[in-house]
């Protein structure tokens, strides 16, 4: 079958955006046709579909840099995305994929960067024995995804610093990051853009799969109603956090009047029941305690606020300033 090739280009860096984009897209390809689309987010950490949050990002962090989370609908592990960095997606029905074929368009376009790279065993794509590149996918009933990153010249002090384990204890389901050595391709090449890259990986794919008569961009203003329909998706707490697997999670600390561990089963992203062992003098305090906290967000802010009904007992406020001290560092 012939098929014709198509080049979209993101003029957003909202990442749940992007990723509403790219679902449209790969919801409403053709059977002939070939798209590959370029995009890029800024200062977002962007986990894989059955991750856990909880366990692969340091949330508070990331939020108070003005960043964000986002939830793919592919697998895989958690990554760091900032300006120097650039996410390609290649989308077509089943029928048409071909992992070699499209990895050579990303080798291929870094080798006419002077830069030579290889594939490796683990999705990824390396230079010089580092990672630049990881690559995820999904199916859908017919068409498919293949997606993945070029590390061009990435904050590498901000990829350490989101991407951590921001809880002390966790028994979680689902998929856990493996952490690689990682290299940018600047440091390779000192005078690459993110604009030589697009250029590069442009000429590669119309080398590998026909010319394209022309690249698509795309913003917000000009997008259509389903992809802002999705947009609103991606961007919920319900996606990004709701969808993650049951899991329980143990906090725990010593204090002048005793030793406390919280543990809380969450379900949907919700804390549906909370257990509290302590050593602490004061048996009422902790019963009192035990109910406050189901049914909430595991967040700090919410954590905190629910400390207030134990305001009327004044025995307790010191207790009470010691938790929302604590919660507080949780980085929730």
């Amino acid at each position: 079958m012939n098929t014709t090739t198509k080049i979209y280009r993101s003029q957003s860096t909202n990442p749940w955006f992007n990723l509403a984009l790219e679902e449209e897209l790969v919801n409403s390809v053709s059977k002939d046709e070939i798209i590959l689309y370029l995009w890029q987010n800024q200062n977002t950490v962007v986990i894989g579909k059955h991750q856990n949050p909880w366990r692969e990002v340091l949330i508070q962090d990331l939020e108070n840099d003005q960043g964000k989370l986002a939830r793919r609908l592919s697998g895989g592990g958690a990554v760091f995305h900032d300006l120097g960095n650039l996410n390609f997606t290649f989308v077509m029905h089943k029928s048409h994929e071909n992992l070699e074929k499209q990895l050579k368009v990303i080798l291929d376009g870094v080798k006419a960067l002077g830069i030579d790279a290889q594939f490796s065993g683990r999705n990824d794509i390396l230079a010089e024995g580092r990672k630049f590149s990881g690559n995820a996918f999904y199916y859908g009933k017919e068409n498919y995804y293949h997606h993945g990153t070029l590390l061009v010249d990435v904050d590498m002090k901000k990829l350490g610093r989101y991407l951590n384990v921001s809880l002390k204890k966790l028994n979680a389901k689902g998929v856990e990051s493996v952490k690689s050595r990682v290299i940018n391709l600047k440091d390779l090449n000192d005078n690459l853009t993110i604009s030589m890259t697009i250029d590069a990986l442009i000429d590669a794919f119309e080398k590998e799969y026909g010319k394209c008569d022309e690249i698509t961009m795309i913003s917000e203003t000009t997008a259509s109603k389903e992809a802002l329909k999705r947009y609103h998706y991606y961007a919920s707490w319900d996606w990004r956090f709701g969808k993650t697997p049951k899991f329980d999670v143990t906090f725990d600390e010593k204090f002048t009047w005793g030793e406390i561990v919280l543990n809380f089963t969450l379900k949907g992203g919700l804390i549906e029941e909370t257990t509290i062992y302590s050593d602490a003098m004061s048996t009422q305090f902790i019963e009192q305690l035990q109910p406050l906290f189901n049914g909430l967000k595991l967040q700090s802010k919410p954590l905190i606020t629910a400390l207030e009904a134990l305001e009327q007992y004044d025995s307790l406020k010191p207790m009470l300033a010691d938790l929302r001290t604590w919660f507080d560092s949780f980085n929730l």
